[in-house]
């Protein structure tokens, strides 16, 4: 899988179903710098609607049916799988905006928050994109 670079492009290898912004990717950088390696997983809970949240490497288990949505910056991103299913052909963009979100997310205290920006995928990037790994993974890119 592609592992998407801080202006939001893959290395052209093949389409992908994440990008990252500047601003993210330089969050981002901060935060691994700061807790070593992350993850991120697409919330679909009712606390946190539906925003990326943000884990040191480790701390949040992925569950069997929880799908691998790529990489951004070594950063292994995941959905989980019912939410997966509706959201299959959305292309997902991570960003940040000021202020402070309400989970357990890394960034939180910062006075930012991660969130979302999505389009839909067009029909020939659906037919180039591999089918995404579910359950846990071992590598982050």
């Amino acid at each position: 899988m592609n592992d998407v670079d801080g202006n939001g492009v893959s290395d052209g290898a093949s389409p992908s179903r994440v990008s990252v912004t500047p601003a993210a990717a330089v969050w981002l950088g901060r935060l691994q710098a700061e807790h070593g390696p992350l993850l991120l997983h697409q919330s679909g809970g009712c606390c946190d609607g539906s925003a990326p949240m943000c884990y040191p490497l480790g701390e949040f288990m992925i569950g069997q049916r929880d799908v691998l949505l790529g990489h951004v910056c070594g950063t292994a991103w995941y959905i989980g799988g019912k939410q997966y299913e509706p959201w299959k052909h959305t292309h997902l963009t991570l960003d940040v905006v000021e202020g402070r979100g309400s989970g357990f997310s890394l960034e939180a205290p910062s006075g930012i928050r991660f969130v979302i920006s999505s389009r839909l995928l067009s029909e020939a990037e659906i037919n180039e994109l591999d089918e995404p790994a579910r359950g846990p993974q071992t590598s982050t890119g």
